[in-house]
């Protein structure tokens, strides 16, 4: 769903390699996987860790902080390094839109405009900057910078979105997946058959996955009373992870999600 557009400026301190995966049917099942894990995930901290949801939310950060470090101090994409800032991240914007909603009393449809208003303006200034929104190009510190900003505020509004949808439409788990899948799939028939921009068809489904995770992992964990199907946050996000965990050790393995260029450098190494 993403190809170039225009043309990439040349910046300063390029590194050699792209540092984020190729998007594959690969990129999208750990995508959706990584935003149950960051629904139940949280849910789960903030049930057993004791911490409250201020605390849980201080620690997630401070993980997700060390994280980033390693990934900013690798030199190419490594799925591992990778995934695991993915899956905090997830929960730290969940955490994000929780901490305004319940602790703040925020209503949703304000957290919704002002995460979206955020994301907005992290696109135009990195944009202005770089010259293109294309994640084919994260190859400097700038653009990785720009890109995980991008992505936790995916993450926070896909939240806040999900949840105000959810309350408005009162549509229930299951349903509310439907919903989202529906919107994702629409946006693939209006890149690849209507020609919407690619940059632009990856951000939006890529915001889209948030609330379809969330949607999923809510039906399998929630009491049946309430719509779900009872398997608890301990149960779901195991088995969540084990998944995620499966697939990229596949993936360190079989290097099917990196680039082409760089697979195409290392076998004339």
């Amino acid at each position: 769903m993403v190809s170039e557009a225009g043309q990439a400026a040349p910046p300063r301190h390029r590194l050699r390699w792209n540092k984020v995966p190729e998007v594959t049917v690969y990129f999208w099942i750990i995508k959706v996987l990584c935003t149950t894990v960051g629904e139940t995930g949280a849910d789960l901290l903030n049930e057993k860790a004791g911490l409250g949801l201020t605390g849980v939310s201080v620690l997630m950060s401070a993980l997700l902080a060390v994280v980033l470090v390693v990934q900013f101090r690798t030199r190419a994409y490594r799925p591992g390094v990778y995934w695991l800032a993915v899956a905090l991240i997830s929960v730290v914007g969940t955490l994000i839109s929780d901490n305004l909603t319940d602790n703040m009393g925020v209503p949703l449809e304000t957290s919704t405009t002002v995460f979206a208003i955020i994301l907005a303006i992290v696109f135009v200034v990195w944009y202005r900057r770089e010259r293109t929104l294309s994640i084919h190009h994260i190859d400097t510190t700038s653009r990785e910078s720009f890109y995980w900003l991008a992505v936790l505020f995916t993450f926070a509004l896909g939240t806040a979105a999900g949840d105000l949808v959810s309350e408005r439409m009162d549509l229930g788990y299951w349903l509310s997946a439907v919903l989202f899948a529906a919107a994702i799939a629409a946006v693939a028939i209006a890149h690849f058959a209507l020609g919407l921009d690619a940059v632009w068809s990856f951000w939006i489904a890529y915001i889209l996955t948030r609330p379809l995770g969330a949607s999923i992992g809510d039906y399998l964990s929630q009491p049946t009373g309430d719509g779900g199907l009872g398997l608890g946050t301990v149960v779901t996000s195991g088995l969540f992870l084990a998944v995620i965990l499966g697939l990229v050790v596949y993936l360190s393995v079989s290097r099917r999600d990196v680039t082409e260029a760089e697979q195409a450098a290392v076998r004339t190494a």
